[in-house]
């Protein structure tokens, strides 16, 4: 029996989108958990929002935290709910005006 493809949301491919256009920051765990990790570097760096911080718990495994005005999220929920950050807003293209694509005659 063949196995079906898991169906992508595109509300999350758009978050994700979004997300590309923010700056990110690699940083490690180390002995700390990830979220302690996070927001002590957020806190030692001066971080503004937005922001993306990919903290390398070890050799396999990355956690993917936003950085907002409102405090610190999880990626993958603010890939799927990318229209409740205002700072997120500013980096969508307006629903009207799609990139044209030009022609040559």
């Amino acid at each position: 029996m063949a196995r079906r493809r898991k169906r992508k949301s595109r509300r999350r491919q758009e978050g994700r989108r979004i997300l590309e256009h923010v700056p990110q920051y690699s940083i490690e765990s180390g002995e700390e958990k990830p979220v302690t990790a996070a927001r002590r570097f957020i806190q030692a760096e001066g971080i503004l929002p937005p922001a993306l911080l990919l903290v390398k718990r070890n050799e396999h495994t990355t956690d993917r935290y936003f950085w907002a005005e409102k405090g610190l999220f999880g990626a993958q929920y603010v890939e799927e709910n990318h229209f409740l950050f205002p700072s997120l807003r500013t980096l969508e293209t307006p629903p009207g005006q799609e990139p044209l694509a030009l022609t040559a005659r």
